[in-house]
């Protein structure tokens, strides 16, 4: 049985920290206010689309990061890797931070799953949930990205 989905405004109460955050690490405190406005606009408007209330933390951060990499587009500045010493809590930045730069090369679902994978630690069940897939789609496109950074890292090291 699928889990429910509650209603927004819990979904919202749940993880609005975690999407702050992430936007945040991303993108700075000033330019995070906007994006966390825009990710949970996008999630509301998706919302009524959900089918079940699983893996909603992984989905929101999803959007989180897309809308990350959208106003990095648009305003033609970088995505922040490090995070910022207010929010800081080790002295390196997180595996998903780590990885931005190492991924921005790949297609978008190859990234995110990468990322959910290796970034967020994710299951591939829960990625699946995120990218709207199955989760053997998520796993393949996991090991693609891979692959493909892989193949990357061999022919910058010849």
């Amino acid at each position: 049985m699928a889990a429910a989905i509650p209603p927004f405004e819990s979904f919202y109460a749940t993880h609005a920290a975690d999407v702050l955050g992430l936007l945040r690490r991303r993108l700075g405190r000033q330019r995070a206010e906007d994006a966390f406005q825009e990710t949970f606009l996008r999630a509301l408007r998706a919302y009524g689309r959900l089918e079940h209330g699983e893996h909603l933390r992984a989905w929101v951060l999803t959007i989180a990061g897309n809308v990350a990499i959208d106003i990095t587009r648009r305003s033609g500045r970088e995505v922040l890797t490090d995070v910022p010493p207010e929010t800081a809590h080790h002295d390196f930045p997180p595996a998903h931070a780590q990885l931005a730069d190492l991924t921005d090369g790949l297609p978008p679902k190859e990234r995110a799953a990468v990322v959910l994978r290796y970034g967020f630690d994710l299951s591939y069940e829960e990625i699946a949930s995120a990218l709207d897939s199955s989760s053997d789609a998520a796993r393949q496109a996991a090991s693609s990205g891979v692959r493909r950074l892989r193949r990357a890292s061999e022919r910058s090291t010849r």
